[in-house]
């Protein structure tokens, strides 16, 4: 089995800096490192990665560890976590907390008993197991998506997330600018900050478009199928149902598109949707959903940046970085489609014609 030495030799250069190439401890000459590589190429080398870790104290791992990894915003964050951590070097260990706080504590330790370099953990609603342990170990972590702490306390940890807030009173007023004055809220599980911070903007979407807040119209989803199924059911059931819907994550998208299907109702033509969260399939859906697009990728690999700047500074002061999201319009909200784009109405938007069972006459009140 070819050695550090046997590249040296083959490349013309020192195992220190065969070293270096291979760890990426120090930046080297482009053909040096080329010639490095082909070397290793030729010769089916193969790092000890135990020896190495034993010698560096370092195992070039990271751990990530999110809930429902089935869900399709979760993989696209999962690709660009593990993309990132290819392209440094480092190999990836994944569980899955399914968003319970004792056995997101229990995996945390685990991955963390594995010995990897550090973490990155979406955490759940109730993260104070995860941030004990976290703390007491000083693990150098990465929060991903959930945040810990408001905008006026200095975070315990470092944290990557989409904005919130903004764009969903985006899709509010959107809706309020069609002519929907009940706009209901499927909202997520209690106790996560992303469900707290769209509520806040549904909250804010209201007021900019001078409409009143009636809480009757926000439901707890919990951010899965079946309690929006459940959610959507209870809005339509009000003595004044919404005449719109916004959903609160991709998964209790489908479920309130179950619900109105159940109940006949067509969307959007007896209530409009509008949903926090694009996925592959939005495009196909009839009619096209009207959406926020988190920028999914590139917060795992933003995650796997500030981490392994943590790795490399970890007395700096913990931060939080926020992503831009994207309004993308499509026609499930009631636009109409031109040319395969859709297109806002310039005023306000009026029917005459009657609408099925609870969504009968109700765009005005």
């Amino acid at each position: 089995m070819p050695t550090m030495a046997d590249v040296a030799r083959s490349a013309g250069v020192s195992v220190a800096t065969v070293s270096h190439v291979l760890n990426g401890t120090r930046p080297v000459l482009p053909h040096t490192r080329q010639a490095v590589l082909d070397a290793v190429e030729e010769l089916g080398y193969t790092p000890n990665t135990l020896a190495r870790s034993l010698v560096t104290s370092r195992t070039r791992s990271i751990g990530l560890a999110v809930s429902a990894i089935s869900n399709p915003y979760f993989t696209e964050i999962l690709q660009g976590v593990e993309a990132a951590v290819l392209e440094h070097g480092y190999s990836l260990l994944i569980a899955d907390p399914h968003d319970d706080p004792e056995h997101e504590r229990k995996v945390v330790q685990l991955l963390h008993e594995r010995r990897v370099d550090g973490l990155i953990v979406a955490p759940s609603a109730d993260p104070r197991a995860l941030l004990a342990y976290l703390g007491r170990h000083a693990v150098p972590t990465v929060l991903l998506d959930r945040v810990i702490g408001g905008a006026d306390t200095a975070p315990p940890f470092d944290q990557v997330c989409a904005e919130n807030t903004a764009p969903m009173a985006r899709l509010v007023t959107h809706l309020a600018g069609l002519g929907h004055r009940r706009i209901g809220l499927v909202a997520g599980l209690p106790g996560l900050s992303t469900t707290g911070e769209r509520i806040t903007g549904y909250r804010q979407g209201l007021s900019t478009a001078g409409l009143a807040l009636d809480d009757d119209l926000i439901a707890p989803g919990n951010s899965e199928s079946t309690g929006a199924e459940q959610a959507t059911a209870a809005l339509l059931s009000l003595a004044a149902p919404p005449t719109a819907l916004v959903t609160a994550n991709n998964a209790m998208t489908i479920g309130a598109l179950r619900t109105l299907r159940a109940r006949g109702l067509s969307v959007p033509d007896d209530i409009a949707l509008c949903c926090f969260d694009d996925f592959a399939w939005a495009d196909l859906f009839s009619p096209r959903l009207t959406a926020i697009a988190q920028p999914s990728r590139e917060l795992g690999a933003e995650a796997v940046r500030v981490l392994l700047e943590r790795l490399a500074a970890p007395d700096r002061p913990a931060g939080t970085l926020r992503l831009p999201c994207a309004f993308v319009h499509r026609t499930s909200c009631g636009c109409r489609e031109k040319d395969g784009v859709a297109d806002t109405p310039s005023a306000p938007r009026t029917s005459s014609t009657p609408r099925k069972g609870p969504s009968r006459d109700r765009r005005r009140r």
